[in-house]
């Protein structure tokens, strides 16, 4: 259980960072003297659960829901007395804000200015704080800026140089007239531009803005944000070097031939936010045409992660793979890889439902050259119905899909001991709090629940082994290893049905990842390096 570490500041309860806690709350169990106000740092230290029971206080779905996402720091002016700072903390602890940091700017004539750092459910609730806090006597709010805001201010990435430039030397090597030799090197090999050139670890992220995140066809200048963040994961986990291009076509021919004209700049293609099953021609396409990688995280990113997450879980459950029936909602690009990924892992009954219901030989309604493929190659049982009449007696299902799609009544159709993969984003199909007692095993895309399904576990530590070995392709085989490779993160004796899949933050992944790629591309004759390179 989480501990709950908080401070007393004039009579209100202050969180750490991190920490979900209801502050009114807490200041009923100091009034009732259930903890004294002079109680020290750590005899504040209780259990989540503790606080709750005490208080008769049931949890609420917007608790888990308090992030940075919508942070916002709020900048004060009040008089210096006892007591002040306990009515302002006080007063946003009954707006259910929860308080993050608390910073002195300054102190004049009487009269303190503070940064009070605060996390929120959503811009509603920040602006109901805001408004509460105006109405203390003699608080008057200077400034409230949006945390997230300031943070992309002038963008999250930049350019900088790896050599000095000082010297006359140094400009003479780095540009003309040196550079001129470098050139001429590469024009009669091209592969020395691996060599030389920042080819060697650069990879474009490669977007044209129609299906991003959770918020659809939004265009390419709204999707930069997104991509300077997925660059940022690249440099951060895998040491890549990743640009964004945001391409402002949705024609398929006009984006392939525009990766094909940037290629010469880039050891790798990553595609990103392109809607199905556009995604897909044009992966395919690009794969066809270029002797780099080309690789769709939204499809095969995805797909790698469920799988290794699905083989922990099995463990959890003792189960095996080809054993157990698995219902797929979600039949577009992540769906299809996934479904894929599965079936090339061993899995024999996969089912897949889109809007429609069950995929299967024959069907009419709704469907395309993909969901024709999934109705020739899974569903072994011919399957037919909803999704909920799908999932009576399924040991596994994987959401790719609508947030609410699954309710109780479903997961209570399951099998004992059910594993449930809700990874719609921002919200899953199904909340852990909503689940029947028979789900043994529960994961989701979000960062505030306990096993997350996330892409950076895959795409950096990838790109790190394919650049590495100057891979031509990502083939299926280095998929499966990716995915072992991951699970393996965690050792036999430590899974549990609350940590099935590693830490985003857990920096052995990558290394591993790499790895394992790197043996794959060598063992399936994909690398351009040779071993002892």
């Amino acid at each position: 259980m989480q501990l709950l570490t908080a401070l007393i500041f004039g009579g209100a309860l202050i969180p750490q960072p991190g920490v979900t806690l209801r502050y009114h709350a807490a200041i009923e169990l100091i009034r009732s003297s259930k903890v004294p106000p002079s109680a020290s740092h750590s005899d504040l230290a209780l259990q989540e659960s503790q606080w709750t029971a005490t208080l008769h206080i049931p949890r609420k779905k917007s608790m888990s829901l308090h992030s940075p996402t919508y942070s916002f720091t709020i900048r004060l002016n009040y008089p210096d007395e006892p007591g002040k700072l306990g009515q302002i903390t006080t007063t946003i602890g009954k707006s259910e804000g929860f308080i993050g940091a608390i910073d002195i700017v300054s102190v004049h004539e009487g009269r303190i200015t503070r940064d009070l750092t605060i996390n929120a459910i959503d811009v509603e609730q920040r602006q109901l704080i805001t408004d509460q806090v105006k109405k203390v006597e003699g608080v008057q709010v200077i400034n409230v800026s949006d945390r997230v805001f300031l943070l992309h201010l002038g963008g999250k990435i930049e350019v900088t140089a790896k050599t000095p430039l000082k010297t006359r030397d140094d400009l003479s090597m780095v540009y003309t007239p040196g550079v001129a030799r470098v050139c001429e090197s590469i024009a009669k090999n091209a592969d020395a531009s691996f060599d030389l050139t920042i080819r060697k670890n650069t990879v474009a992220v490669v977007t044209d803005g129609t299906a991003v995140l959770g918020l659809g066809n939004i265009g390419p200048r709204a999707a930069l944000p997104v991509m300077e963040g997925k660059a940022m994961l690249f440099k951060e986990f895998g040491n890549v070097d990743a640009f964004p291009i945001c391409l402002d076509t949705q024609n398929v021919d006009e984006i392939v031939n525009t990766v094909l004209y940037l290629a010469p700049t880039f050891g790798g293609i990553n595609l990103e936010d392109i809607s199905a099953p556009r995604c897909i021609e044009i992966e395919r396409r690009l794969k066809k045409k270029l002797d780099i990688p080309v690789f769709h995280d939204d499809q095969h990113g995805t797909a790698i992660v469920v799988l290794a997450g699905l083989k922990n879980s099995l463990k959890v459950v003792q189960k095996q793979l080809g054993e157990v029936r698995i219902v797929i909602s979600g039949a577009g690009a992540a769906g299809i890889a996934i479904t894929k990924l599965l079936l090339a892992a061993g899995g024999q009954d996969v089912v897949v439902c889109d809007r429609a219901g069950a995929i299967y030989a024959g069907r009419e309604k709704n469907m395309n050259p993909e969901k024709a493929w999934l109705a020739e190659n899974s569903n072994p049982e011919q399957k037919k119905g909803s999704l909920s009449e799908t999932l009576l007696g399924a040991d596994v299902f994987i959401g790719v899909s609508a947030a609410g799609l699954l309710s109780k009544s479903d997961t209570e159709q399951m099998s004992p001991d059910a594993i449930v993969f809700a990874l719609a984003n921002p919200d899953p199909e199904i909340r852990p709090e909503d689940i029947s007692p028979n789900v043994r095993v529960m994961a989701t895309g979000r960062s505030d629940y306990p096993n997350q399904i996330n892409n950076v576990l895959c795409f950096p530590g990838l790109f790190r082994g394919l650049l590495d070995v100057r891979a031509r392709e990502v083939n299926q085989e280095m998929k499966l290893a990716v995915a072992d490779a991951i699970a393996s993160v965690i050792n036999e004796n430590e899974i549990h049905a609350d940590y099935i899949i590693p830490s985003v933050f857990d920096r052995r992944v990558a290394k591993v990842v790499a790895e394992a790629v790197v043996a794959t591309a060598f063992e399936t004759g994909v690398a351009r390096c040779k071993e002892t390179d």
